[in-house]
């Protein structure tokens, strides 16, 4: 071919990537695509692809697999591991099964660990090892974390996981490696620009491949584990029943600031998606603050209940179909509709309105402070004395913030999503700090610390 038939399909919020490869003849094999398809729609029409095959590595827990809309949109075949029950119509792959792509052949690699049927997929070209959509096995730095399936088969699932990387990492050096899972996803990837990279780069580089035993290696996978969010518990069994096939694209209604009102007395939730400036303003008493950035789907996943009736309160420039899609491609879909003009039609019906001050270092008040985030961004740097509790575990925990204190992430946008959960849990007086550790040390005379405070 003279040209890449690569097309690596980022999503930067949950830290993803799918792929799309040209196969050179009007056709196109997607791997690991998402329920929400608006990325990978516009590179096949680019391209004039028709999806002919969409691959899954395995059942993914961080989103809703897109390989059935693509079989009925396209008339894709679905390639999934034969060991993973899936409820729909597909071709089932075992170990060392060929699919003939039509001058490319995509080969089978049974790669356990990250789950339990986990498939590796070998590119080849003849005989030529092109590269290998490695899912949650190896990934750049790093594999994927192996407790999805309960505390019980962590490490009998991590053991897997060594022996699927020794086999991989047998492949010849100049092999392309695909993973799924990269740089802020909450399925284990460290920090890091590089989304793709070789066997022999791995090789290199990844400390987990440098243990020099089995053991070695489990205590170094299971000691890089980090919470992740409630949703994850739920989305393999829906994406091994088959995520519904939506015919056409959601869409959230208007409501009126009564019908909104009445929603939230009715034990509905209400998002407010503006920026964090903006809720400090002025906002709907009980409202939760999650900015509409490309993390919201991990935090709507993460703080609300997926059977919750949600409407949401959105900003002049703002998208609705961006709110749809990042919420339906973690199946949250009773979405109520949104607020019909604003905060300034809340104000027009004279309801009520709170606001939280929201302020930069210098002007924050040195109190009570409250870190909320995760436990590997803390150890590298916190406010001595900082009282930590990340963002997904705030809830059951907020009778331990005192009234008055401030709160604080790396940037604000977490911060003010805590401070909107504490305050519906009765704290008050909270301040959310406009920047970060550092620029509070500095404010007030205070040298950073590190390390685990357990």
């Amino acid at each position: 071919m003279g040209f890449d038939p690569l097309i690596p399909l980022i999503d930067e919020g949950l830290g993803n990537s799918a792929y799309l490869v040209d196969l050179g003849d009007g056709r196109a094999l997607a791997v690991d695509a998402s329920r929400d398809l608006r990325t990978l729609h516009a590179a096949a029409e680019r391209r004039g692809l028709r999806v002919a095959f969409a691959a899954d590595t395995h059942l993914h827990a961080d989103f809703l697999s897109g390989a059935l809309r693509l079989a009925h949109e396209h008339g894709a075949t679905v390639l999934a591991s034969a060991a993973g029950g899936r409820e729909f119509a597909h071709r089932g792959l075992v170990e060392g099964d060929e699919v003939d792509l039509g001058g490319l052949t995509l080969r089978a690699l049974a790669t356990p660990g990250h789950t339990d049927e986990h498939l590796s997929f070998l590119l080849l070209d003849g005989g030529r090892e092109l590269g290998v959509f490695t899912g949650g096995s190896l990934i750049v730095d790093s594999a994927a974390r192996t407790d999805l399936l309960g505390p019980g088969r962590t490490e009998e699932l991590a053991r897997a996981q060594y022996r699927s990387l020794e086999r991989l990492t047998r492949l010849p050096d100049d092999t392309a490696v695909w993973p799924t899972h990269g740089a802020g996803s909450f399925c284990s990837a460290p920090p890091g620009a590089e989304r793709t990279t070789t066997i022999g780069a791995q090789k290199r580089s990844n400390p987990l491949l440098a243990a020099p035993d089995e053991d070695t290696f489990v205590r170094r996978l299971l000691g890089s584990l980090g919470t992740y969010p409630a949703y994850f518990d739920r989305l393999a069994e829906a994406n091994r029943r088959g995520p519904a096939v939506l015919t056409a694209a959601p869409t959230l209604p208007a409501l009126d600031a009564a019908a909104l009102r009445a929603l939230l007395t009715d034990g509905g939730h209400v998002v407010d998606v503006r920026p964090a400036a903006d809720y400090a303003a002025g906002h709907i008493p009980g409202s939760l603050s999650i900015p509409l950035r490309d993390q919201f789907a991990t935090w709507l996943g993460w703080l609300l209940p997926d059977g919750a009736r949600i409407a949401f309160v959105t900003g002049e420039g703002q998208d609705p179909s961006e709110i749809v899609w990042q919420a339906y491609k973690i199946g949250y879909e009773r979405l109520a509709g949104r607020l019909a003009g604003g905060m300034a039609a809340w104000r027009a019906a004279g309801l009520p309105e709170s606001a939280t001050a929201f302020v930069t270092a210098d002007r924050a008040p040195r109190t009570a402070y409250v870190d909320v985030r995760q436990e590997a961004e803390f150890a590298a740097g916190h406010v001595p004395g900082a009282l930590h509790l990340e963002l997904g575990t705030l809830a059951p925990r907020a009778a331990d913030v005192p009234d008055g204190a401030v709160v604080a992430c790396g940037h604000g946008e977490r911060a003010m999503t805590a401070a909107s959960v504490l305050e519906r849990a009765g704290r008050t007086g909270l301040t959310v700090l406009d920047g970060g550790p550092r620029g509070y040390a500095a404010a007030h005379g205070l040298t950073l610390a590190e390390g685990d405070p357990r």
